[in-house]
């Protein structure tokens, strides 16, 4: 029996120390950074930068989905898994970020994903915002740097046990996007605005379409054991849109309705944001979506 207890002794032991161990990893690789290459923008200069930094933060990018109605932050996690995080204000209001960061602290955050503290950030979706051309994105920055403060501090990022395991080793790729991005490369080749495959595909990567359709756009399958359609649907030619005209389409980003008749998801599909885009962006993002290969809905 006493040697039972002490060889169950050693195993709990070295279990343990294993959760120790990833327990540190974890919130290391979170707070600690790796070196990357970054391209520092410089924040443009004028009204009409302004206006075009505006329609990339609320309608482009969404960024209000996150941060808030007047980019005051908004609460991810408040102590599930030992997780206390949200999503920053973005103000120069008390708590907000933007009374300090730099134009090199905002690029770095927005297209590498690494706050001002060298922390790895999280969830904020750097993968897609790392296509950002240097001028759409020097436009972005000098619209943030007008927006009105507002105090709203909702302390320090903590992310503590069992959350620093799940989310900074088991899932960091999730949970965190650094890793998939090509920093030495980030806005490289961004194309001229116009009515483009290429743009379209622009336009995709930064209102980060991929991440509800997935990285083929074939669509995302509904959980198991539920009906109705896709929470992402296929949007190639393979999907229901391969039937449609640059009209239907168009139309159903307007409406939120599709040509069959179907009223689409306002919170799911924020189409009523998207509705905002300009006839160049949305004819844009059609040419690109129609000239991809009609691929079966992914399973």
């Amino acid at each position: 029996m006493k040697r039972v207890l002490k060889w169950l002794g050693i195993v709990v032991g070295t279990l343990l120390i294993g959760v120790v161990v990833l327990n540190f990893v974890g919130k290391s690789r979170l707070n600690n950074a790796p070196e990357v290459a970054t391209k520092p923008v410089t924040a443009a200069a004028g009204e009409t930068a302004v206006t075009r930094g505006e329609h990339l933060v609320n309608v482009v990018s969404e960024c209000r989905e996150c941060h808030g109605e007047q980019l005051e932050g908004g609460s991810f996690f408040d102590g599930e898994m030992g997780i206390y995080l949200a999503a920053p204000n973005l103000t120069a209001g008390k708590g907000g970020i933007g009374a300090t960061y730099t134009d090199a602290d905002w690029e770095r955050a927005i297209r590498h994903g690494i706050g001002s503290d060298n922390r790895v950030l999280v969830i904020m979706p750097s993968n897609y915002f790392s296509h950002y051309s240097d001028t759409d994105l020097a436009d972005l920055i000098a619209y943030l740097k007008t927006v009105p403060p507002v105090d709203s501090d909702f302390g320090p990022r903590r992310i503590g046990f069992p959350g620093s395991i799940i989310g900074g080793v088991i899932a960091f790729d999730d949970f965190t996007h650094i890793n998939g991005i090509d920093h030495a490369h980030v806005g490289a080749n961004a194309p001229v605005e116009g009515v483009t495959p290429e743009y379209g595909a622009y336009m995709v990567n930064i209102a980060a379409c991929r991440d509800c359709h997935a990285a083929n756009l074939a669509g995302i399958s509904p959980a198991a054991g539920t009906d109705g359609p896709p929470p992402g649907p296929n949007l190639t030619p393979g999907g229901e849109p391969g039937g449609w005209t640059e009209a239907d389409f168009i139309n159903t980003i307007h409406t939120g309705q599709t040509p069959s008749g179907r009223q689409l998801d306002g919170e799911q599909m924020p189409w009523p944001i998207f509705s905002r885009m300009t006839d160049t962006e949305l004819q844009a993002i059609w040419a690109y979506l129609h000239s991809l290969p009609a691929l079966p809905d992914n399973s």
